[in-house]
């Protein structure tokens, strides 16, 4: 079973088409106009081995809040139809990672129930277009609209680019792992549901 999906959102302020395919490194083609967020969207799905292609535009002259933001809401959507039923699924992923400086521990649960806890603290900055405030919107968003439970902790790291950036990767390990399936029928969950 095909376990992609297709998500367009368009509003007053933004403009985005997301395709996402989990299962095999398929193609990545991140297009905003915003260049530090194309490259951790980029990390995200190499390290997590998706296919992913973004095109995103919106009103970034009055910040990056609305594109980042949306953008999560449109890969949490796509998560949610990709996982389906979550028949055979490992459920829960985790991983402390290092880069240079930074070390991020990411952990996260597919069981339904959406929540976020978001322990970064960060320079007030702007990388590339990216503020370093709305990273936390991001995945608001988008575990509001994929109900996954997800902890972010720095644990070490000075510099913001290789903080956020480590968040990304880990992110997309942690949750390539989660959604790895085994092939079976069964659900993860003494309920028999997710």
């Amino acid at each position: 079973m095909e376990r992609k999906a297709r998500v367009e959102r368009k509003t007053g302020e933004t403009s985005i088409t997301l395709l996402l395919d989990l299962d095999g490194q398929g193609r990545i083609d991140i297009d905003t106009p915003l260049p530090f967020f194309n490259h951790v969207l980029e990390s995200f799905a190499r390290h997590g081995k998706f296919g992913l292609t973004i095109k995103a535009s919106g009103d970034i002259e009055v910040g990056s809040h609305h594109l980042v933001e949306d953008t999560g809401i449109c890969l949490g959507k796509a998560v949610k139809e990709c996982l389906k039923d979550k028949k055979g699924i490992t459920r829960f992923g985790f991983i402390i990672l290092p880069m240079d400086d930074a070390e991020i521990i990411l952990s996260l649960d597919i069981g339904g129930r959406p929540y976020l806890r978001y322990d970064v603290d960060l320079e007030y900055e702007e990388i590339n277009g990216l503020k370093t405030t709305v990273v936390e919107e991001f995945f608001r968003a988008f575990t509001g609209n994929s109900f996954i439970n997800l902890h972010i902790r720095k644990s070490a790291g000075l510099d913001s680019h290789h903080i956020i950036e480590a968040i990304f990767k880990a992110f997309g390990i942690a949750f390539h792992n989660a959604s790895r399936t085994d092939n079976t029928d069964g659900i993860p969950s003494t309920k028999g549901l997710i």
